[in-house]
């Protein structure tokens, strides 16, 4: 328990760089990316605290693609309506009206 909090700032400063890393041009406020990693390193709590608010506030106003989900179809088969109109299909052709000959 002794060092938690030590292990908490490493914890936050590793996240904050390697969010760095990956962070595109404008996220960053146009500084170069080595500037915000020794931001952070040198002042650990300050500098990744001013990172997160910085970033956090671009990705929420600019709608980045971390932070909005993206729909690409149904996420499963009861949404699908193809899957569901060829499941009705099946299910007459495997079972017909008792009025109408088989085919």
């Amino acid at each position: 328990m002794r060092y938690l909090g030590t292990l908490l700032v490493i914890g936050l400063v590793v996240y904050c760089v390697i969010d760095i890393v990956r962070s595109e041009s404008s996220e960053r406020l146009g500084v170069p990316r080595a500037l915000w990693v020794l931001l952070v390193v040198l002042i650990p709590v300050l500098g990744s605290v001013v990172w997160i608010a910085v970033s956090w506030t671009h990705r929420t106003t600019h709608g980045t693609a971390t932070t909005r989900r993206v729909s690409r179809g149904p996420s499963a088969p009861d949404d699908d309506p193809e899957f569901l109109w060829k499941l009705d299909e099946e299910r007459r052709r495997n079972n017909p009206p008792k009025d109408e000959p088989a085919p």
